[in-house]
């Protein structure tokens, strides 16, 4: 009954976060297709590359490091073309899409997924170097990474992913630098999504929580008041998945032209309810007193 109902409602199949509706999605075979990953060197890039891979398509692997695209290169086979870049460099980022259509003529898919974490600080106490790092990464990077290919999508009518993070749904004391560039992210999908429509083009937001990467060993596990902090985590943004569940996330919503895709699947209420459910959380996070504690210890680690 609710779904009769909720298919009368324009739009309602991309809120129908509990599955009442049928998707309807089109579908979007990659087999034959040439795709872009960034931080393609290791992590979800490489993972989601040898996804790409093992279903037809041919995978340009952009990283900055260029060990970890030599690697995924022999690992992942003939279909691969590696190039390295930074994604904060503008001009290199131009000049590696033109090579990526040089090499395979064409260019369908773009994934901009290179991100990194801030260390763990105030606004307060941060380093303005780092807020510029993360920022220029994982914002700026985005941009420079889907703005020079847009043509090719759209010529080709293809998809374009920005990965974004659960963290874009949430508040983040110590660490707001990565969610103030997640939101940024999230918006910048969104308003590519509506643009693309009009060329027959899609894009989607792919949405995580805490994936088991070295990125997320180094910010949680390694460091004791990362630790401390992830024992603070409520439901969902305690539950990790691994590099390949996020790829294959991302992947299988490739396939269907996604609006959006969440992994672990506990993000997709969070963010239909984020309105209601960040004000109370606010408000948790705000008069928790082990909060206050972990800020005061973290910025008297940084000699405030």
């Amino acid at each position: 009954m609710i779904g009769r109902l909720l298919a009368r409602v324009p739009g309602a199949a991309e809120l129908d976060v509990f599955g009442l509706l049928p998707t309807g999605d089109p579908s979007y075979d990659v087999r034959g297709k040439v795709a872009m990953v960034t931080g393609a060197g290791k992590g979800i890039g490489f993972e989601l590359a040898k996804i790409l891979v093992a279903r037809g398509a041919s995978v340009a692997l952009v990283d900055v490091d260029e060990y970890g695209i030599d690697y995924a290169t022999r690992a992942l086979g003939e279909r691969t073309f590696p190039v390295v870049a930074d994604v904060r460099d503008r001009a290199g980022m131009r000049d590696a899409v033109d090579r990526v259509v040089e090499r395979f003529g064409q260019l369908d898919v773009v994934v901009a997924n290179a991100g990194v974490v801030p260390a763990m600080s105030t606004l307060r106490v941060l380093d303005g170097a780092d807020f510029d790092r993360v920022i220029g990464i994982n914002l700026t990077g985005v941009f420079n990474t889907v703005r020079p290919a847009l043509d090719h999508i759209v010529a080709a009518k293809g998809h374009v992913v920005v990965v974004s993070s659960g963290a874009a749904l949430t508040p983040g004391p110590t660490g707001s630098p990565y969610m103030i560039s997640k939101v940024a992210v999230e918006q910048l999908g969104r308003a590519l999504r509506i643009e693309l429509s009009a060329a027959g083009a899609s894009a989607g937001v792919a949405y995580f929580g805490v994936v088991e990467t070295t990125m997320t060993s180094d910010a949680l596990d390694d460091d004791e008041l990362g630790g401390q902090l992830a024992e603070l985590l409520p439901w969902p943004l305690n539950v990790r998945i691994s590099p390949a569940q996020a790829a294959t996330t991302i992947a299988d919503g490739i396939a269907r032209r996604a609006p959006r895709t969440f992994a672990p699947k506990g993000w997709q209420p969070y963010a239909l309810l984020r309105g209601l459910v960040n004000v109370a959380l606010d408000s948790r996070l705000a008069n928790d007193s082990r909060i206050h504690d972990l800020v005061r210890e973290v910025e008297r680690r940084a000699g405030a």
